[in-house]
Parts: C-alpha cells; sequence; structure tokens
C-alpha cells in the first residue's frame, strides 16, 4: 500500500508541473495583449520646409487616432494586407472620403462662386501598403509629398502707359479642383479661378497655388481698368507654356508682354510667353 501511494502522488506532481510549464509558454508565445491581431504605428516624414502641422492617418479608409509618442497607433487589426494614408487637411482644402478638394470662393452675396480658391495653403500625401502580422506591432516611417505647385504669372507693359491701369481682375480656366489621395491622381473636371493681380511699375503680377491643369486648354482672360473709366478685356492661350506644368511641385513662373490701348480701336494684347528659367518660349 505504501508503494502505490508514492507513485499515486508522483504522478500528481508530475501532472501539475506539466500543467505549470504548459501556462510558461503560452505566455511566452504571446508578445502583445492582442494575440489574434495586429497594430500599426505610422511616424509621419515630413519633406524639407514643409509644417509639422497634425496629419491624418487612415488604413484602408478607417482613421486611426491612437497615440504612442509621435507614433499614430491603429486599432487591432485582422491578419492582412493593407494600405496606409497619411495627409494634411491645409487651410483652403476640404477632405472627404479621401478627395482632397480645393474650395470655392465667396461670390460678393457670400454664396459659393464657380471659382476655386487660387491660393491654398500647401497640401501634403502619402500612401503605402503593408502587411499585418498576428500579436505585433508593424512600426512604419512613412513619407508625404507635396501635391500643389506654384505658379507665378509676370506682365510687362510693353505698350501703352502702364500708371493708367488702376484697377485688373483676371480668370485662368482649365485647372484642377480635386487631388485622389489613395491613387495620387488628379480628379474631378477642370475648372477655373480668379488670382489676384497687382500691378507695380511696368509689372502686373500674381501668385496661384494649384493641384495642377486639366482639360483641352488653359485660357487667361484679365480685364483691365483705366483711370478714365474704361476698361478692356484681353484674353491669352497658355495652353502650350503650361504643357508641362503637372508632375513636378517646383515653382513655376511665366513671363510675357502686355500691350494695353494706346489709341482708338487697339484691343491690347498679351504676348511673348516665356518661363522665367528661358524654356518655354514664344506661345501667343
Amino acid at each position: 500500500m505504501k508503494t502505490r501511494k508514492r507513485k499515486y502522488t508522483t504522478t500528481i506532481l508530475a501532472t501539475a508541473l506539466l500543467f505549470s510549464l504548459g501556462g510558461c509558454v503560452k505566455d511566452e508565445l504571446h508578445d502583445t495583449p492582442h494575440p489574434d491581431k495586429g497594430i500599426v504605428a505610422v511616424s509621419i516624414d515630413l519633406p524639407q520646409g514643409a509644417s509639422g502641422e497634425d496629419y491624418t492617418v487612415e488604413i484602408d479608409g478607417t482613421t486611426a487616432d491612437g497615440k504612442e509618442g509621435h507614433y499614430t497607433v491603429s486599432d487591432p487589426l485582422p491578419p492582412g494586407e493593407y494600405t496606409v494614408l497619411a495627409h494634411n487637411t491645409p487651410q483652403g482644402f476640404t477632405v472627404t472620403d479621401g478627395i482632397a478638394r480645393v474650395e470655392r470662393t465667396d461670390g460678393t452675396a457670400r454664396a459659393l462662386t464657380d471659382f476655386i480658391n487660387p491660393l491654398p495653403d500647401y497640401l501634403y500625401s502619402g500612401t503605402e501598403r503593408i502587411t499585418v502580422v498576428a500579436d505585433d506591432t508593424l512600426r512604419m516611417n512613412l513619407d508625404v509629398v507635396q501635391r500643389v505647385r506654384d505658379l507665378h504669372l509676370e506682365l510687362t507693359v510693353t505698350e501703352g502707359d502702364p500708371e493708367r491701369i488702376t484697377g485688373i481682375t483676371g480668370t485662368l480656366s482649365g485647372v484642377a479642383e480635386a487631388y485622389d489621395l489613395w491613387n495620387g491622381t488628379l480628379h474631378g473636371e477642370a475648372v477655373s479661378t480668379r488670382p489676384t493681380f497687382t500691378r507695380s511699375g511696368d509689372k502686373v503680377s500674381a501668385d496661384l497655388r494649384l493641384l495642377g491643369i486639366m482639360g483641352d486648354a488653359q485660357t487667361l482672360s484679365i480685364l483691365l481698368t483705366f483711370s478714365n473709366g474704361d476698361t478692356q478685356s484681353v484674353e491669352s492661350d497658355l495652353t502650350e507654356v503650361l504643357a508641362g506644368f503637372n508632375g513636378s511641385t517646383e515653382p513655376f513662373a511665366l513671363t510675357g508682354n502686355l500691350r494695353t490701348p494706346v489709341e482708338g480701336g487697339f484691343a491690347g494684347s498679351i504676348d511673348g510667353w516665356q518661363q522665367a528659367d528661358g524654356g518655354n518660349a514664344d506661345a501667343h
């Protein structure tokens, strides 16, 4: 009887030890509180000179809003492939369902006009395809790049008296209104914008910030008001000189000549368009 009791006791101790070791192994196998899912932690890498403002991080359309230091952290995700999108929402833009859209400008009656803001702030975005693994945290640095390009227009009054010009308004047609952040492409139809023109001496200039150009043609129309109350409309085709506008974020400057009326019957004109660095000459 003593022998049997000793054997029975040994068996119980061995079984207890086995369960104890099994529990330790189970704990070691799981590195996170979510063993069947993974988490993505995203850090935004900004281009040189870009603002460090808040960025929105989305993973397949779902916003990640957790914070861990400088990381934006997602909720636990089932294992699989996902696309991560990061973007800012600068002044002058709205972002809905991955589409960044330039806001319309206010009309005189505080109604929205058919013209987009000619000079919104800088838009940045970036995407990356990732693979989420269960029981793991994927830490990643996501590059965002600039999605708009500055355009400077400068006309030199080469005929007529520039001091007679007291007012200048203008419209540029054939520009992009929206950008698809997920696919990295221009979106929607071509629209128009009304940049603010100013005159300094014999120079008439305007600054714009555009997502890009769209449509078959880009046309600049300006309305000059003279000191005697007369007005004159002048139109110029910029399709040729803006043909290479898309695909870069470097500032783009165009110069040209403005010929204003000096006698009755002369309508005025714009010619001699050139890219400021000397390229793309003589588009009228």
